[in-house]
Formats: structure tokens, C-alpha cells, sequence
């Protein structure tokens, strides 16, 4: 059944393109990042992020958000980045995609935009390496450009093992239903 769902959510990626509306940037280094507002759940200011053994790299460990385990990555990492010290404007982005959650660790945010559909384009396949996979689109407002993030390919294309704190609820509830 596992495959089954695994098709359709490829399948739906690739029929979907990025439509506009508001988005949250965010920078990583000087880079300027977006994401679809609607997938935001909220945005903190650093907090205590409690390291997990043998997580991947990208994983900086987990968070008590109200009582909700939340796992935190580290977007620096994730795409290939160098890491930097922490500053005042690192914060938290927590993400919500269906029933997973995901802290996002960001240099700094930015602003909310509206982007028009029309002013999205597709990712270039020259010179964007590893990180176009990550991409969903690339988004013009004004006179600058916002790379918008693949939510899903980015945040919850990791290990279940990573996802199953958060997740747990769901899937019982979908053994009992």
C-alpha cells in the first residue's frame, strides 16, 4: 500500500505546478528563499533543539513545541551549504504538510509576498546543482527573485524514522478507521 501512496504523491508532484499567492521568505546566507504561507504554521525564535542520535546531518535534533515533539532541520545543511554560528535573526519556521510537522532552521525571515502565478517560472537545470531538485519554482517580485521550495521534496522526503514523532497520531488513527 506504501508504494501505492508513494506513485500518487510522485504523481501528483508532477502534475502540479506552483501556483501563486502569498508566500513567506525567508534568507539562507544571501539567498532569498519562499514558501507557500499556507503550509506555515508558525514561526519562533530559537529555542532548545535537543540533538537526536544517529539522525542525518541535515537533522539538528527535536523540539518541545507545546507538548508536540517537532524534529528541526537545519536548511543550510540540507542544501549543501556552509553552517554559520547562530545569530539573533536565526529562527524557526514550523511547517505543516497534512499530518507532519517540521521546524525549519532559517538565517532570518523576511516578508510575506504575493506572487502571481504568472510570475512564477520554472527552475533552470543549468548551473542550480543539487539544489533545483529542492526547487518547486522560481518567483519574480519586483526586481528581485525568490527561489520557492519544494515543501514536500525538501521537508518530508527524509527517513520515516524522522517523521514518525510527529506522525504517530495520524497513522493510528488510519489503522483504527
Amino acid at each position: 500500500m506504501s508504494e501505492t501512496t508513494t506513485e500518487q504523491v510522485e504523481q501528483q508532484e508532477s502534475d502540479a505546478k506552483i501556483k501563486g499567492g502569498k508566500f513567506l521568505t525567508f534568507f539562507l546566507g544571501e539567498e532569498e528563499y519562499a514558501i507557500e504561507i499556507l503550509k506555515v504554521q508558525e514561526i519562533i525564535g530559537l529555542m532548545s533543539i535537543t540533538p537526536v542520535p544517529k539522525m542525518p546531518s541535515y537533522i539538528r535534533g527535536v523540539l518541545n513545541l507545546r507538548g508536540k515533539i517537532v524534529p528541526v532541520m537545519n536548511l543550510r545543511t540540507r542544501f549543501g551549504l556552509n553552517e554559520i554560528e547562530d545569530t539573533d535573526e536565526t529562527c524557526i519556521i514550523v511547517i505543516q504538510d497534512e499530518e507532519y510537522l517540521m521546524g525549519v532552521l532559517v538565517d532570518k525571515v523576511s516578508e510575506v509576498v504575493d506572487i502571481e502565478t504568472g510570475n512564477i517560472e520554472d527552475v533552470p537545470s543549468v548551473g542550480a546543482g543539487e539544489q533545483s531538485e529542492y526547487l518547486a519554482g522560481i518567483g519574480k517580485v519586483d526586481e528581485s527573485v525568490k527561489m520557492i521550495i519544494e515543501v514536500r521534496k525538501v521537508l518530508f522526503d527524509v527517513p520515516q524514522a524522522i517523521l514518525g514523532s510527529s506522525g504517530e497520531q495520524s497513522e493510528n488513527a488510519v489503522e483504527q478507521g
